[in-house]
């Protein structure tokens, strides 16, 4: 996947980091960095659960060394890795004080034992005092961190408010998952920029390139129906809204069969109405969907993760609108 994406002209490839639905993600990265010379290489996107801050830190800084300095750091809340553990996201202030500590831990700062106790299972080890030794490290840092590594950039994936606020706040970038609808970007945009921060700002787009509208529509449907989920998880929406889009993200709320994420022949993107793909995400010709992708680019967004073709859809169907969007749509975005 690497080789095939740096030779189309991408930028950079997400890895997914869902324990029970993929293989690890800093193998995947590291093996990428290995074959590749200038793509970048991220978490997409990593949590705030499954793995301790310095855990963290270390395997994306590693990355970092691996890859001459091409990793990036994608953190939410969390969804699919956290449910096939039996939990719902984690909160918006575990999540800020995660990304607090990473970034410490990532400019190669001293972190104090006592920031580290949010992290801490619910029946933790005695403290480190308990041995009697002579001496102990009287804080927590990453001691092997080479000094002329550049910091390892921290990108905060934000939907609802509340994260968008911590992201413009503590993070190096922030990807939106607001879906593409011009509107709703202003929105999440200027709560991002109010911060008065130098803030990077992306945005999680499903995009399918096919002249058969309908078809591209099926084509995006499943992981539509994920990002899109998100601006409804707990049952209300934030932020403008086109009309019926409430009404649409709530029926696929009610119907999301987790044990059927991001499938295109899910029941949750049966929900997905023809206005709502067609404002949500950018489907149709090539020609449209570089039109759309212009238009985001327009109001502030300065990079674009693109959800292609969902699972569960036809396989020949979606190889070709994949093929369609670098050869047709890819040239016209690096020729903006």
């Amino acid at each position: 996947m690497a080789t095939r994406a740096e030779a189309a002209g991408f930028d950079g490839m997400v890895v997914v980091d869902s324990q029970n639905l993929a293989g690890e993600v800093y193998v995947a990265l590291t093996s990428a960095a290995h074959v590749t010379d200038r793509l970048l290489l991220g978490t997409g996107v990593t949590n705030p659960f499954t793995r301790h801050p310095a855990v963290t830190a270390s395997a994306i800084a590693s990355v970092h060394v691996e890859s001459g300095g091409r990793a990036v750091l994608g953190v939410g809340r969390g969804d699919s890795a956290l449910a096939h553990l039996g939990h719902a996201p984690a909160g918006v202030a575990h999540l800020a004080r995660y990304v607090e500590v990473v970034q410490a831990y990532l400019r190669g700062e001293e972190v104090p034992f006592d920031a580290l106790a949010p992290f801490a299972p619910s029946s933790p080890p005695p403290p480190v005092d308990a041995l009697g030794l002579d001496a102990t490290a009287p804080s927590s840092r990453l001691h092997w961190l080479p000094p002329d590594l550049p910091k390892v950039p921290v990108d905060v994936a934000a939907t609802g408010p509340r994260v968008i606020d911590v992201a413009a706040r503590l993070a190096d970038r922030v990807t939106l998952g607001v879906g593409a609808d011009a509107d709703r970007l202003r929105w999440a945009i200027d709560r991002v920029r109010a911060a008065g921060r130098d803030v990077g700002i992306g945005a999680f787009v499903n995009v399918v390139a096919h002249p058969d509208v309908e078809v591209a529509r099926k084509l995006a449907s499943g992981g539509m129906s994920t990002f899109a989920r998100f601006n409804v998880m707990h049952g209300r929406t934030a932020g403008p809204l086109f009309d019926g889009g409430t009404e649409t993200l709530t029926r696929l709320r009610n119907s999301y069969d987790m044990r059927q994420h991001t499938r295109a022949d899910s029941p949750q993107a049966a929900q997905l109405d023809d206005d709502f793909v067609d404002r949500f995400g950018i489907v149709g010709a090539p020609n449209h969907c570089v039109e759309r992708l212009h238009e985001m680019a327009a109001l502030g967004i300065d990079r674009f993760v693109i959800v292609g073709p969902s699972l569960g859809a036809d396989r020949d169907q979606a190889a070709a609108a994949t093929e369609r969007f670098v050869s047709e749509v890819l040239p016209a975005l690096h020729a903006f």
